[in-house]
This record gives C-alpha cells, sequence and structure tokens, in this order.
C-alpha cells in the first residue's frame, strides 16, 4: 500500500510540475487530514483567469474509484473558494485527463468511476486543460456573447424582417 501512495505522490508533484510549466501558479494540498476536517483539493492551480481545484488519482490500469465524500469536499471547496472542480486521473503510460465530478460514472453505492477508455475518449486532455490547444469550449464562446451582426440578423428574423432560409443564408 505505501507502495501505491508513493506513486500517487510522484504523479501528483508530476501534475504540478507539469501545471508550473505551462504557467499556472500551483500548489499541492498538505497531506490529507492535517489541514481541517475537510479533504482539501490535491492540487490548486491557476494563470489569472482560470482556477481549478483538482483531485488527482493514478492507476495502473484499473478503473479509478473515487468515493462520494471526496467529490462532495472537492465541490465544497471548489465552490467557497470560486474554483472549477476537476477530477484529474491518469492511467499508467498515458497523459493526464480531466473530468468534471458530473461527468464522471456514478455507482450504486454513491461512488464515482473512471475506466481508462473513458478517460481516454471523453476527458479533456492535458494541452487542453492548460488551454495550449484550439478546441473552442462553449465557455469560452460566451464570454464575449456573439457577434452584433448575428444579433442583428437574429432580431431581424424575430421581426419577421427576414424568413428563416434567409436568415439562416445570412448567418453561414
Amino acid at each position: 500500500m505505501a507502495n501505491s501512495n508513493a506513486k500517487g505522490d510522484r504523479r501528483e508533484r508530476e501534475l504540478v510540475n507539469a501545471l508550473d510549466e505551462a504557467g499556472f501558479a500551483v500548489m499541492r494540498a498538505p497531506a490529507s487530514g492535517s489541514a481541517t476536517e475537510r479533504e482539501l483539493p490535491d492540487v490548486l492551480s491557476g494563470d489569472g483567469e482560470t482556477f481549478y481545484a483538482i483531485e488527482a488519482k493514478s492507476s495502473a490500469g484499473d478503473p479509478i474509484y473515487l468515493t462520494g465524500e471526496e467529490v462532495e469536499a472537492l465541490l465544497f471547496f471548489a465552490r467557497n473558494f470560486g474554483a472549477k472542480p476537476r477530477i484529474g486521473v491518469r492511467f499508467d503510460r498515458e497523459d493526464w485527463y480531466f473530468f468534471h465530478p458530473a461527468d464522471l460514472h456514478t455507482t450504486d453505492g454513491g461512488n464515482y468511476r473512471v475506466k481508462k477508455e473513458k478517460a481516454l475518449s471523453d476527458g479533456t486532455d492535458f494541452d487542453e486543460f492548460v488551454g495550449n490547444s484550439e478546441k473552442v469550449t462553449l465557455d469560452e464562446v460566451g464570454d464575449d456573447g456573439p457577434d452584433q451582426s448575428v444579433l442583428d440578423v437574429l432580431s431581424a428574423f424575430k421581426r419577421g424582417d427576414l424568413d428563416k432560409e434567409e436568415a439562416a443564408t445570412m448567418l453561414e
């Protein structure tokens, strides 16, 4: 057991270093149970715009499980701190993948599970997580709101000045 813990610690340090290299300010939480009664997330990071509270888990290849308590503590901390809660998972010989807790499978017993295939197919990879890749998220689009010309077309459609086909053509 001590061995897997040491490995988990090493993985956590790797994640901290990778986030640091990506330009995030990053901090590992103190060892479990030392600060408060409530579990703290393993890693806190931010780049001045986006702040994450991350629960980091690694596994050789078996599914990764988190208890309902771990996830609740993460959500509680993230909400009160103003950070985005993320579960970071890393399977051997794979990169880190990140999930919002709501996107994880919940078991009948109220725990959370991430299978390797799910991480590889649905997880946010490290590059995308730190903002290096080009995948545009809805959040990013929502920040500035739509272009004024788009709003004008939609308003004209709503007033009945344009029919659906005309509006669609103008929005292409």
